[in-house]
């Protein structure tokens, strides 16, 4: 469909946060009302550490706990093709946020609508989505939920007369 929407989530190695925001919003986007409304969704880091990993497993068993159980996906490194390919790309943090734009004022004319993610936190505050890597399970939940609140809230707003079937 030519009118679908594209999105990619970037964060710096792309197994947890990135990762995390691709799946929640893949689960609420495959699903109507919005299952015809939204392309291409995928994730990639502005690092290169983790090519060809999948995600973080405290990533995939937070998902699954919360029933994504059919995410699959492989690190990857975001690529100045990116900004051309995609509508929105949502950075996690202000210094991926930094390093996207670095990268888009040498592609210019692309299409990409870049910015972060947590601008759709639904209060005035711009959130970040900090990084669970080093930390515990409640860094991997935290994420999960801000990932959802965030899509959820994205969603709304670039398809206002759609109510969500959550």
């Amino acid at each position: 469909m030519a009118d679908q929407i594209s999105v990619l989530f970037v964060c710096l190695g792309n197994i947890c946060r990135s990762t995390m925001a691709e799946g929640v919003f893949q689960s609420l986007a495959r699903k109507a009302p919005y299952k015809d409304l939204v392309g291409n969704i995928d994730s990639c880091g502005t690092g290169g550490y983790h090519i060809g990993d999948g995600p973080d497993n405290r990533t995939m068993s937070t998902l699954e706990n919360h029933g994504i159980t059919d995410y699959v996906h492989y690190a990857r490194k975001v690529d100045a093709s990116d900004f051309d390919k995609f509508d929105y790309i949502f950075a996690m943090d202000r210094s991926n946020l930094e390093d996207l734009q670095h990268l888009q004022r040498r592609k210019q004319g692309s299409k990409a609508k870049l910015m972060l993610f947590g601008e759709y936190s639904g209060s005035l505050k711009v959130e970040i989505i900090k990084d669970p890597y080093y930390g515990g399970r409640q860094g991997f939940e935290k994420a999960y939920e801000q990932a959802t609140r965030f899509s959820i809230n994205f969603l709304k707003e670039v398809f206002p007369d759609l109510q969500p079937q959550l």
